[in-house]
């Protein structure tokens, strides 16, 4: 199982919210980049970027600064947050980007969506951002009326390989992800790469996602809390 660190990036600092509220906002650095150095420096090879800005104004916003991670460290980068239109796509693969995750635009645009991945491939992840079972879009403020599974189904055939399922209600929280949700997925799509985000605050946490079977699992806030540390994810990864 990948470990993925999350840089969540609002006014170009580094940032974690709870629940994807807003007005929890956390300042964790005033310099993402100094973050990905670090992940880095540790062995880290993948990084999810999220353009918090790009994700509630409806375009990206950060993308210089994904440019200068990418320019200082080479990492691996998937990219999410505000990405609508082809050329929001375009220039996020120009500024380092090596993936971009689709979230609002997949819910709202299937025609636009389904030809990007006729064109990228498994460039373009699905990201399924969920409250209660139903799909959340414009930087989560928004609880649309569908559900994960038709969602997820409605992208099988036009051929997403990946999908980012975050569990809003424990995302930011430190008291564990969703494991049924995340067992589920894993047993009812065995062809995805399913990579679990929300709620992971220990290496426990960590062993147990491992044991649901999912390819990938991103963490935040538990790094810049201290609640699990850089030497763990490179012994866990290892």
């Amino acid at each position: 199982m990948q470990v993925i660190p999350a840089i969540d990036i609002i006014d170009g600092k580094c940032v974690r919210l709870t629940k994807g509220d807003f007005s929890t906002k956390k300042e964790y650095s005033e310099d993402p980049v100094e973050v990905a150095k670090d992940y880095k420096k540790h062995g880290i090879e993948r990084i999810h970027v999220v353009d918090l800005d790009g994700a509630k104004r409806g375009k990206p916003v950060n993308l210089s600064i994904m440019q200068k991670i990418k320019d200082a460290t080479d990492l691996f980068i998937d990219f999410g947050g505000g990405i609508k239109k082809n050329e929001d796509i375009q220039n996020a693969f120009q500024k380092g980007a090596d993936q971009i995750t689709a979230g609002s635009i997949a819910v709202k645009n299937h025609n636009r969506v389904s030809k990007w991945l006729k064109k990228y491939k498994d460039r373009i992840i699905l990201g399924a951002d969920i409250k209660d079972g139903f799909v959340a879009i414009h930087g989560w403020q928004d609880i649309t009326n569908t559900n994960i599974y038709n969602f997820i189904d409605s992208y099988l055939e036009a051929g997403i390989t990946s999908v980012i399922c975050t569990d809003i209600s424990k995302d930011g929280m430190l008291t564990g992800p969703a494991l049924p949700l995340y067992s589920k997925l894993v047993q009812k799509y065995p062809e995805l790469n399913i990579i679990a985000s929300g709620g992971v605050s220990t290496i426990t946490d960590l062993d147990k996602l491992e044991e649901t079977g999912v390819y990938g699992a991103i963490v935040g806030k538990a790094i810049y809390e201290g609640r699990i540390t850089l030497e763990e994810i490179t012994d866990f990864s290892n």
